[in-house]
């Protein structure tokens, strides 16, 4: 069997894990790494310190499926349906700009419950705390070095995690990198922002009646969820989550400080623009230097083989669109190059 490492336990990573196991259970030994301490990537739902608050959803909020990807992509939204890890959005959105026939999606365990889901389904081996830093082409396989130290040997390597991440690797990367593909990485772009988690006692109330709210008159704030009312989760045996993103320009402006520094400005503009909010018995602040793809790789089919022996691809929203059905997209798109590979 062919070992393979899915370096990033995200949306593409997870749902590529998923696939090849479905697709090539014979034939290959999955195994998935994160430089982190829980998988989800960028569709991370935070618990609260203290139990007695809902989880808040600090990354992606909801999926949105346009018509056209409702059909090309339905199985994967039948499954998570019919799993439960989908329901329809049903609360009120102040500030929707809704598109066509689109259709809105939450997860009731938070959005981090749909990789989960398929790292699940995909019996792949889960490390976390296994943060990449080499990659070493030997022979017919690749050595991985991890930051702890120590490296293993895979016969495959897929590579899920944001692109400057990638060409920060050292090894053999950057000189098997074409001039061609290092100048389609380099034109990547990501906005930034900050994320603000608020957990409330239970008992406290939000004078407001929206789920979730989208800010136009603010220097600092673009968007505000009452996560578990988002999720249809408000009950009076949890305390409510409120989660605070900022705009791209104020991500920008303040990228390089500490997030300590910059989750008071935050906090002001938020009780100015909601006077009445209780007091939150814990708070978490969390700075997305990789938020969205702003720019991605032009014309690209959703991965980027570096080698095709051994293999090594690079996948994920960079190289498609920055949504659910992006990161789907470059699943199905390395696993065409895998398939091909082994």
């Amino acid at each position: 069997m062919s070992r393979v490492l899915i370096v990033g336990a995200g949306l593409t990573g997870s749902i590529c894990a998923c696939l090849l196991r479905r697709e090539l259970q014979s034939k290959v030994h999955i195994v998935v790494w994160d430089k982190s301490r829980g998988a989800g990537g960028r569709m991370f739902t935070s618990r609260p310190p203290n139990a007695s608050s809902h989880s808040a959803d600090l990354g992606a909020q909801y999926i949105t499926a346009t018509p056209a990807y409702a059909q090309s992509h339905h199985s994967f939204y039948s499954e998570l349906l019919s799993a439960g890890v989908l329901q329809p959005l049903s609360c009120q959105i102040e500030g929707l700009r809704q598109k066509d026939d689109s259709k809105n999606y939450m997860t009731p365990l938070g959005m981090g419950s749909v990789v989960k889901h398929f790292l699940s389904e995909s019996g792949a081996d889960l490390f976390f705390e296994h943060h990449v830093t080499g990659l070493y082409h030997c022979g017919a396989s690749w050595e991985v070095e991890k930051k702890a130290g120590g490296r293993e040997t895979f016969d495959a390597v897929i590579l899920t995690m944001p692109v400057p991440q990638i060409l920060q690797l050292q090894g053999d990367v950057e000189q098997l990198l074409s001039v061609h593909q290092k100048q389609q990485l380099d034109g990547v772009v990501y906005s930034s922002r900050f994320a603000v988690a608020l957990f409330f006692s239970p008992g406290d109330v939000f004078s407001f009646s929206w789920g979730a709210r989208y800010i136009s008159d603010s220097h600092c704030i673009c968007y505000i969820a009452a996560d578990s009312r988002k999720r249809n989760l408000d009950s009076p045996g949890l305390g409510p989550s409120l989660i605070v993103h900022t705009s791209v320009p104020f991500g920008l402006e303040h990228l390089e400080r500490d997030k300590e520094d910059v989750q008071p400005i935050i906090l002001q503009e938020l009780h100015r623009l909601l006077p009445g909010l209780p007091q939150p018995i814990s708070i978490k602040c969390h700075k997305w230097r990789y938020s969205q793809v702003l720019t991605s790789v032009p014309d690209c089919p959703g991965h980027m083989t570096i080698l095709d022996q051994p293999l090594l691809v690079c996948g994920g929203d960079a190289f498609c669109h920055s949504n659910f059905d992006g990161c789907v997209e470059s699943a199905l798109s390395m696993l065409s190059a895998l398939k091909a590979s082994l």
